[in-house]
């Protein structure tokens, strides 16, 4: 059933009060719109206007009555039925359904005005105001169930012609109560009335009686919503079907009646494929399809009061198509026949086609199937050879043929990746790489031809269901993970990363039009599901074919979800944090793309930028410690003036304690107690400070080094540290790095002029004030957390001293 519309929208205030009608100011409370609702299951604004409930002695009976703010016309007069359920919706909306199928709303601009009309349908009505629903068919009086209760039955009028507006009344009026409902569907059963009804249905069309045909479109529409498989198995038999179809044509609100019989047996062709020779399937499957067509184009969207009345025409269609699948499936000469044509040379192509579309077509039934009877469903498939069929179709030349059998490819994958890989595997001991199904799959996702690569974004999907590990199963020998993945990364991977390779031979992708950057985008997503889910295949792989590398050249595509697709690539394996790998890394300097692609990205704030920063981020926040020194030794000079983030500070300052810890191992305990700083705040983390304070030979202290910051240094939250870390830290950092330093100097020899000018000019209290200098507040080296890149001590040096390290 389709959803419940949305509630129409609320009055809009108007300031300055409302319209005047009869020369005098309208109170706002009684100030609405009219809603109708359409077709398309959508509110109409019919209107604003002043409501009011007064008796109307042409309707005989009370009735809202809205008048337009605008001239004063009339635009609504409802008589308020007994038996019409009102709803309020809101507080300021009231909803009910009128005859036709013609649902009505009144959206009022206060609470209290609608409290007032309320109260009013709720007093015609004889219910207590404080329901939601004036008519809920659960809360009927307990009178009202009683006498339904008690009386015998309910008594039809004569089926005569004279009389289809009496039956048409009495049908509309035990809608609304499950009992009448009930014991009206019994009536109808017992006394074989529709049939009377669809005879009455001839005469009214041979003598052109419209207000008769008027008449029995009400009441059959009111049968289907009685919502009983007895009836339906009357109406839709092969003798009344069709009537039923011609009484629903007769729509009272529309000016001219529908063609839909003319549709069904003149423009609507059965087509079989195979001929299908037992007849109770052949009625079976015409009598699905007008049923289908039935709840789809004849009969009217539903009111809001009537979606659920439909669930059982749906559950009619729904055990139609599993007795179809089951007869079709049984019939072991039909299937033979269809296999036997669809992999058949001599097939013409338009024969070939309507196999294949009937094939898909008796998959897409098989959805509806319970899991057990699916199986068997599957297994039927499998032992007629639907795999060695679907690769003889993938293998032709029709590209219709090829989209439905992907189609049906997707139906298997989804049902049971492993039948699917077992053949496959199968075959590669029979077959050439080129003809392995998994093959044909590749190569079609790779040739999409579709702008959008809409088939291949599908078929790329499938080969992340066939090579997901999740889904393989855990045997008792657990074979089917490794003999797969080695057989694909054997026959199959050379096929998938073919584009990828040829792209890439040069420093720039040697095709960068935009459907070759979305096929290697999927390439790479599908990759990089490998690397997160393959560990030792991908990496023997990615090593052995040097395929980091070759990505990389895409970081240069001037398509920039591309490059992001080539970084992400490399942040997956980065993330692993495995050895192996970063030795690759550095080996081959993979790392270059990269920092030239985010000096090229300059200074713009883009998720390139962003991307790039955080895989530097987590270099640094997780310590690994290869790649750091890597990225400090080979990139720092154009990296070190990147001071609007702190990452490659904090890099830098990673790097220099590890040489400080390679130089004395000592210094292990306190760098830890010192970076866990920031979490710890406990009085026993102070006891640890001052411990190491006291124990620290006064000898190392430096004369001119500050041990309280300068008095007038500004102090956040960051900034509370004990002076005297700061000092540890910065006298033992900065210690180590001249050592390192002039070691370099004596062993390279090729430091640059500048470098040693800078370096032989300063004395160590020079260097210290430069220390002091650099954390003045602003500067770019302001103070953090301790271990943070702008922390003490962690800045001032670089400034002269890291050009050693970056020169050498």
């Amino acid at each position: 059933a389709p959803d419940q519309p949305s509630a129409p929208p609320a009055v809009a205030s108007q300031s300055g009060g409302c319209g005047v009608a009869g020369g005098r100011m309208t109170d706002t409370r009684r100030r609405v719109k009219v809603y109708t609702l359409n077709e398309d299951r959508q509110w109409d604004d019919r209107g604003t206007g002043h409501v009011s409930s007064c008796y109307v002695e042409r309707l005989k009976g009370m009735s809202l009555l809205v008048r337009a703010e605008s001239d004063g016309s009339l635009l609504l007069e409802s008589k308020i039925n007994p038996n019409t359920a009102y709803q309020k919706q809101q507080d300021t909306l009231i909803v009910w359904s009128e005859a036709e199928n013609y649902d009505l709303a009144l959206s009022f601009q206060e609470k209290a005005g609608c409290d007032e009309i309320w109260e009013k349908i709720c007093q015609v009505q004889g219910k207590d105001p404080s329901v939601d629903i004036t008519q809920d068919l659960v809360d009927e009086s307990e009178e009202e169930r009683f006498d339904d209760m008690s009386s015998p039955g309910l008594e039809l009028p004569s089926c005569e012609l004279s009389r289809l507006e009496e039956i048409a009344e009495l049908v509309a009026s035990s809608l609304p109560s499950p009992l009448r409902r009930e014991k009206l569907a019994l009536a109808l059963e017992n006394e074989g009335y529709i049939k009377k009804l669809l005879e009455i249905f001839h005469v009214c069309e041979d003598l052109e009686n419209i207000e008769g045909l008027h008449h029995l479109y009400e009441i059959i529409k009111g049968i289907f919503l009685l919502n009983r498989t007895a009836l339906f198995e009357v109406m839709f038999s092969e003798e009344c079907i069709m009537d039923v179809i011609g009484c629903l044509e007769y729509d009272p609100s529309l000016s001219q009646s529908r063609k839909h019989r003319e549709f069904l047996t003149k423009t609507a062709k059965f087509k079989e494929v195979i001929p299908i020779s037992d007849p109770e399937l052949k009625q079976k499957i015409h009598q699905t399809y007008r049923v289908q067509y039935i709840q789809d184009m004849v009969l009217p969207t539903p009111s809001v009061f009537e979606e659920n009345m439909l669930s059982t025409l749906h559950s009619f269609i729904f055990f139609n198509k599993v007795e179809i699948v089951g007869m079709l499936q049984e019939d072991e000469k039909f299937l033979t026949d269809l296999f036997a044509q669809l992999t058949d040379e001599a097939t013409d192509e338009e024969k070939r086609q309507e196999l294949v579309n009937f094939l898909k077509e008796f998959c897409a039934f098989s959805q509806t199937l319970q899991p057990q009877n699916r199986d068997a469903f599957f297994k039927t498939l499998s032992n007629m050879g639907i795999l060695p069929a679907l690769e003889v179709i993938l293998g032709m030349d029709d590209a219709q043929v090829r989209s439905a059998a992907t189609d049906i490819f997707s139906y298997l994958v989804e049902y049971n990746p492993s039948m699917v890989r077992e053949f496959v595997m199968q075959e590669a001991q029979q077959n050439d790489d080129d003809i392995l199904l998994i093959n044909l799959i590749i190569e079609h996702m790779i040739c999409d031809t579709d702008p959008e690569l809409g088939g291949a974004v599908l078929l790329m999907g499938l080969l992340r269901t066939l090579v997901d590990p999740e889904n393989m199963l855990a045997t008792a020998n657990k074979t089917e993970k490794t003999e797969f993945l080695g057989f694909f990364y054997k026959h199959c991977m050379h096929v998938l990363t073919a584009p990828l390779l040829a792209n890439t031979t040069e420093d720039k992708p040697s095709k960068d039009d935009f459907q070759t950057a979305q096929l290697l985008a999927l390439i790479l997503e599908l990759l990089t599901f490998c690397v997160e889910h393959h560990t030792y295949h991908i990496k023997n792989y990615i090593i052995n074919k040097d395929i980091l590398r070759r990505v990389l050249v895409l970081m240069a595509s001037k398509h920039a979800f591309l490059a992001l697709c080539a970084l992400r690539f490399k942040r997956k394996i980065i993330g692993l944090k495995d050895e192996f790998y970063n030795r690759y890394i550095m080996k081959s300097f993979l790392f270059e793309p990269v920092v030239k692609a985010f000096l090229n990205n300059g200074s713009r704030y883009n998720l390139m930028n962003s991307a790039i920063i955080e895989m530097f981020e987590f270099i640094r926040v997780e310590d690994i410690k290869s790649l750091t020194a890597h990225v400090i030794e080979n990139y720092w000079k154009a990296l070190e003036d990147v001071d609007y983030v702190q990452t490659f500070k904090g890099l830098k300052l990673r790097f220099e304690q590890q040489r400080e810890r390679q130089d004395n191992p000592k210094l292990d305990s306190m760098r830890s107690i010192l970076r866990n700083h920031r979490y710890r705040r406990d009085a026993r983390t102070l006891e640890d400070e001052e411990e190491m304070w006291f124990n620290t030979d006064e000898d190392d202290m430096e004369d001119g080094e500050a041990v309280v910051p300068p008095s007038d240094k500004p102090k956040n939250d960051e900034d509370i540290m004990d002076p005297i870390s700061k000092f540890m830290e910065r006298k033992k950092l900065k210690e180590s790095e001249e050592k390192e330093v002039l070691l370099k100097t004596n062993l390279s020899g090729r430091q640059s002029p500048s470098f040693k000018l800078s370096f032989s000019s300063g004395t160590k209290s020079n260097l210290t004030s430069q220390s002091s200098a650099s954390n003045l507040p602003g500067s770019p080296g302001s103070p953090g957390s301790p271990g943070s890149p702008g922390s003490p001590g962690s800045v001032s040096k670089s400034t002269s001293q890291m050009a050693a390290i970056t020169t050498k």
